[in-house]
């Protein structure tokens, strides 16, 4: 397992290297240098992790510029005690949230997440964490991702079902229901329990 980690590691720093040079190389022959790079990056994730070449080179070599994390928003919303977590079509359960998109704040994509993901209106009001999801979470993506836990709380609304859940329930700090521990892992679950019930809450990050 560790083994494989150095691999992705070393196949991610190429890639990255590589969209550097691309973006900023301006030798023709240096450019196709780091365009070859970039393509056996993609070659070793795709060899490592079994998935399809052009898919991996769809998700992987698609980016131009200097290349930066990615930011994950996750809203913890409380009701009674509980924190809110919405269920994935294929059963599991996470926290709100999603890519941050490029033309709003976090604490806007924050409210957009929740109001599209479990149909409440709400308002972002604290930062508990922002974390690194490689030290944390298990990894799925060959992308640097930030995840920002954000407190909310509820001004409006109810679920609907839609096309990225099907449901939203209220769960207790001992009975999690079976989560998408690529999203969140039940140790940043009970970190939003312990921000909520802190007076003073200090912002962990990495």
């Amino acid at each position: 397992m560790e083994s494989c980690k150095r691999w992705l590691d070393w196949a991610v720093e190429l890639q990255s290297l590589a969209q550097a040079g691309l973006a900023y190389g301006k030798d023709p022959f240096d450019l196709e240098r780091y365009a070859r790079i970039r393509e056996i990056a993609a070659e070793m994730l795709a060899h490592m992790a079994d998935i399809p070449l052009e898919k991996v080179k769809d998700l992987f070599c698609g980016e131009t510029g200097y290349q930066t994390p990615k930011l994950d928003t996750r809203a913890a919303i409380f009701q009674d005690g509980k924190i809110l977590l919405v269920q994935e079509n294929d059963g599991r359960w996470s926290l709100p949230g999603g890519w941050c998109d490029v033309n709003v704040s976090v604490a806007e994509n924050t409210v957009k997440e929740v109001r599209e993901e479990a149909g409440l209106e709400v308002s972002a009001h604290r930062i508990i964490a922002v974390q690194d999801w490689a030290k944390r979470n298990p990894r799925n993506s060959p992308f640097g991702i930030c995840k920002i836990f954000v407190q909310c709380t509820v001004l409006g609304g109810q679920f609907t079902p839609n096309i990225e859940t099907t449901q939203s329930r209220c769960f207790a700090p001992d009975g999690l229901p079976p989560l998408a521990l690529e999203k969140n892992t039940e140790e940043q679950i009970q970190m939003c329990f312990a921000a909520h019930g802190a007076e003073h809450w200090v912002t962990q990050f990495d």
